[in-house]
């Protein structure tokens, strides 16, 4: 297969319908190497995928790269793919695995960084400032996958069998790890209540 440009930037974000047989379709012409089937595919998945990789990542930046590795990681791997599995499954955890990467790699670069923002698409405008900077550091302290999980779940909306195939884990891992972050974050955030 030939290097290509993917079509994905946070600009052309738009719905493309899926009908299943025609998804199948799209799979087998990719992996013919026509690069315009994968391009929609890409369109298809992109709203989703960046919606994984955001759970899991703290910023849009490292979300973005993340979504982009695992589009390119997804092409490569495209030739292995079966098509009778659920291509969406299959690239949501590719995508998991280049956002934890991802996140791995930047808390080894920025140790003492605290981030700037609160890992979900939606803020609450009636929040304040110092509510979502005490969540965004309270998130920041909890281990990536839990982190990732309880976004997932919480924020995302999946089921923890979703979570665990995206994540690479067992379904009852992905709700003791729900358990676990939900837990911590109550410690956390425990007497923000009062001070607020």
């Amino acid at each position: 297969m030939t290097t290509m440009v993917l079509p994905w930037t946070p600009t052309t974000v738009r719905m493309v319908p899926d009908r299943p047989a025609d998804q199948r379709e799209l799979i087998l012409a990719a992996q013919r190497g026509e690069e315009a089937a994968f391009g929609t595919l890409v369109l298809r998945h992109q709203r989703r995928a960046y919606a994984v990789a955001r759970a899991i990542v703290l910023n849009h930046e490292d979300a973005e790269d993340a979504v982009q590795e695992g589009f390119l990681h997804a092409y490569r791997a495209l030739e292995r793919f079966r098509p009778d599995q659920a291509f969406g499954a299959w690239l949501h955890r590719i995508v998991a695995n280049a956002a934890l990467d991802i996140t791995r790699r930047r808390k080894v670069r920025d140790a003492d960084e605290l981030p700037e923002t609160v890992a979900s698409p939606y803020r609450d405008p009636a929040e304040t400032a110092e509510v979502r900077r005490r969540l965004a550091a309270a998130l920041a302290e909890l281990p990536a996958r839990q982190r990732a999980v309880i976004t997932l779940h919480d924020v995302e909306g999946f089921r923890h069998a979703e979570i665990g195939q995206m994540l690479g884990i067992p379904e009852g891992t992905a709700r003791s790890d729900l358990h676990y972050a939900r837990s911590h974050l109550r410690q956390l955030l425990g007497a923000l209540r009062s001070d607020v």
